[in-house]
């Protein structure tokens, strides 16, 4: 493996030349690349060094297009450098492909560089690995990395954009399959990302260049339509803004700027669609920006603006007053020009402006050193609370276990329009659209939440199912003896209500779920000596080792299905090999025979009905009574055969070897206890249905204001599949528990 110290600092520079194309290398670069040229000692500014090092590192290698592989790390610092990045960020952007494509390893780079540079190509390094295009369930266990990355150094997904924005502007040398599946997934996730962290320069790019390979031929259309209107827009602007400098000068205002700017086509696209408008009618397609020097001067802008031109009713919004989620302020006003057309305005400061165009770049405040980085990404406590979104949104999140239901909770917190409600002190909270008072009382708290009574919108008593409007001031009634209802699920807008509502409901039934926790253990393990066994030393590792707090917690848990059953044992028996059980006679079983039970050949046997016991599972034969006598096969932890003499009982076992030609599946009776709404057992249904599990029957009871109870027959192969499919259902969102049912008398074994 080639170290960094043992490169060859007169490497051949042939692969480049600049003396062809003198458009490869940003002006800041020049002295760096004349040291690269005439063998000059390091430089100290880890700038040129990481830029000296990937040249390096990447001499040889080419993209798809042919040309060398160096223009792009090149362009990714440039963008970053753009933005307003430091040199730890910069030097991360010439390297964060050195250690997937070169010999060169994450120590090494902090031996050089140090640990922040190296946090943050490690960061995009592993970024690079996720593929978002997969499956539901690796899907979501890629976004949570992601966010988790993000949420450790937001500057790791910045430089992951800047990447992504670079290979997008170069996608036309790749095959057509990979540019369609790059383009959506920049489409879906990383343009709301750039739009989240404020970064509009890259998000309106990156959309556009998505349309142009997922919509070719809409994108055609659009630009043909732009274009085709582009001298009379130009013209109108051009009135427009000519107008406006006049009476701003009039007026004594000095260092401003009025610009025209044109709307960005998948912008133009997508809004169409949305409003169901023709082109004519989309009012921001032409837009006159104004920048000034301070707030003041923004409402004076304003007035001036509704002065000159005829004001749309009903589009203007203050985002000065009410700033979106990402920082972004502005005053949005539409006007009809003089030729009688829509026309937007744009009023801001300047640096509102440069918020604006460079999102959370504009409030990094990097240290010089490289030393280790900070836990805000860059950011002092005062700017880093301007995007504490995404804490929250991490935090809200990591207790949603079901991975559909994750991605969903996701592309809510990314893509919903917002919505700014106000507390009676007059704090302003940002809500997304569709939101109620419970969505509202979460927000604040936890607990607000789950004592909400009643609510007060506007100083009017409302339902909880109202949806709130921007501006409205709420006020949340609360009573220590409130507590969640079930119904507020099929309402609340929000992921974090929906999950917290759910939560309480398992919490506040924890004496019951302890019950049926222990009731498990019972069964698997049986009664003698569990008691003692639960206040042991072995159990209190075994809780450990399941992240639990108590013994408690962990039945509890065992209670609702968050754990499995045989995860426990499985444990205590690492423990200690001894645990309490069934006392069984034992015989030696041949594994020769064909029969899938071991220990009946040549006798009548069936499956219990009332336990219908699965392969995996420890299993005993009864003797049936009456005329027609035949072998019960139960399983071991079946009460119906307890206290049954032991002359009755015959050792068994499931027959695991490749000559067994037992049935493929075998029923099993299971109850679902869920919170009541519409489409429930639809979508508990189509969950098994995609694990390719058969129902034989369902059936569904319920009560106002309670949860149901779903009791079904499916078709299981084998242990390990029943409890695979009762974790998959129990993760759901509005599923409270799963349990296997026994029925209570088994006539083939009666005494």
């Amino acid at each position: 493996m080639t170290a960094i110290a043992d490169l060859d600092n007169n490497s051949n520079v042939s692969d480049v030349n600049p003396e062809s194309n003198q458009d490869w290398l940003p002006v800041w670069l020049q002295d760096c690349w004349k040291q690269i040229q005439t063998g000059e000692e390091e430089s100290e500014d880890i700038v040129c060094q990481a830029f000296k090092l990937a040249y390096k590192l990447h001499q040889g290698q080419t993209r798809a297009s042919g040309e060398p592989y160096i223009l792009h790390p090149i362009q990714v610092a440039n963008l970053l450098r753009d933005l307003g990045g430091g040199s730890a960020m910069i030097a991360a952007g010439f390297l964060h492909d050195v250690v997937e494509d070169t010999s060169v390893t994450l120590a090494e780079i902090e031996a050089q560089f140090g640990a922040e540079v190296r946090q943050l190509v490690e960061g995009v390094t592993k970024l690079s690995k996720i593929n978002f295009n997969s499956k539901t369930e690796r899907q979501a266990e890629n976004f949570r990395r992601m966010f988790l990355y993000m949420a450790e150094d937001i500057r790791v997904i910045v430089v992951k954009l800047a990447d992504r924005l670079h290979n997008m502007r170069t996608l036309e040398h790749l095959a057509p399959h990979k540019q369609v599946l790059i383009a959506r997934e920049t489409r879906d996730i990383f343009a709301p990302l750039a739009n989240r962290l404020g970064i509009g320069q890259f998000k309106w790019e990156l959309e556009d260049l998505a349309f142009k390979y997922l919509e070719a031929e809409q994108y055609r259309e659009m630009k043909a339509l732009v274009a085709e209107t582009r001298s009379d827009r130009e013209a109108r602007i051009t009135e427009a803004v000519e107008i406006l400098r006049s009476r701003i000068q009039k007026i004594g205002i000095t260092g401003f700027e009025v610009t025209g700017r044109p709307k960005h086509l998948y912008g133009i696209y997508e809004k169409m669609h949305r409003q169901q408008k023709p082109y004519g009618e989309i009012y921001d397609i032409a837009a006159v920006r104004v920048i000034v020097n301070n707030t003041d001067e923004c409402y004076r802008i304003l007035a001036i603006a509704h002065d000159c031109f005829r004001p749309v009713p009903g589009r203007f919004k203050d985002y000065i007053a009410l700033p979106k989620p990402n920082g972004y302020q502005s005053l949005h006003t539409a006007v009809i020009s003089p030729d009688g057309q829509p026309l937007e305005v744009q009023i801001r400061t300047w640096e509102m402006h440069h918020v604006a165009e460079y999102g959370i770049a504009a409030h990094w405040k990097y240290k010089e050193s490289n030393s280790n980085p900070n836990s805000n990404g860059g950011l002092n406590n005062n700017d880093s609370e301007k995007f504490n979104w995404l804490r929250q949104m991490v935090e809200s999140q990591k207790d949603i276990k079901d991975d559909q239901e994750y991605i969903e909770s996701l592309k809510q917190d990314l893509f919903n329009d917002e919505i700014f409600v106000f507390t009676p002190k007059g704090d302003v909270h940002c809500l997304p659209r569709g939101s109620t008072p419970v969505d509202f009382a979460y927000r604040i708290h936890t607990e607000v939440g789950n004592h909400c009574a009643g609510a007060l919108v506007n100083q009017r008593m409302v339902s909880l199912d109202r949806k709130l409007q921007n501006g409205d001031t709420v006020t949340i009634l609360r009573q220590n003896n409130a507590h969640p209802s079930l119904d507020w699920i099929n309402f609340v807008a929000t992921s974090t209500a929906k999950n917290r509502i759910r939560l309480w409901y398992k919490r506040s039934h924890r004496e019951e779920n302890i019950t049926r926790g222990r009731e498990l253990l019972e069964k698997e393990l049986g009664k003698t000596g569990l008691d003692t066994l639960l206040k042991s030393e072995q159990m209190f590792k075994v809780v450990e080792r399941c992240n639990y707090h108590s013994t408690d917690d962990l039945l509890a848990a065992l209670g609702y299905g968050e754990i499995s059953v045989n995860i426990v044992t499985n444990k205590l028996r690492e423990q200690s090999p001894n645990p309490p059980s069934i006392k069984l006679p034992s015989q030696p079983l041949s594994p020769a025979s064909k029969s899938p039970i071991l220990g009946v050949e040549g006798m009548v046997y069936h499956i219990a009905g009332c336990c219908h016991p699965l392969p995996g599972e420890p299993i005993i034969g009864v003797v049936t009574l009456g005329g027609n006598r035949s072998i019960s096969i139960h399983r071991q932890d079946c009460s119906n055969f307890i206290n049954l003499q032991s002359d009755r009982l015959i050792p068994v076992r499931w027959n695991q070897t490749d000559k067994c030609d037992r049935p493929v599946t075998y029923p099993v009776d299971i109850q679902v206890e869920a919170i009541d709404r519409v489409g429930v057992l639809k979508d508990i249904l189509s969950r098994l249905a995609d694990h390719k599990i058969n129902v034989r029957d369902a059936s569904v009871k319920t009560a106002p204001g309670k949860t149901a109870f779903i009791t079904m027959t499916i078709d299981i192969s084998d242990r390990g599949q029943f409890e695979k499919i009762c974790s998959q259902v129990n993760k759901m969102a509005d599923i409270v528990s799963v349990r296997r049912l026994n029925k209570a008398v088994a006539t083939e074994a009666k005494p």
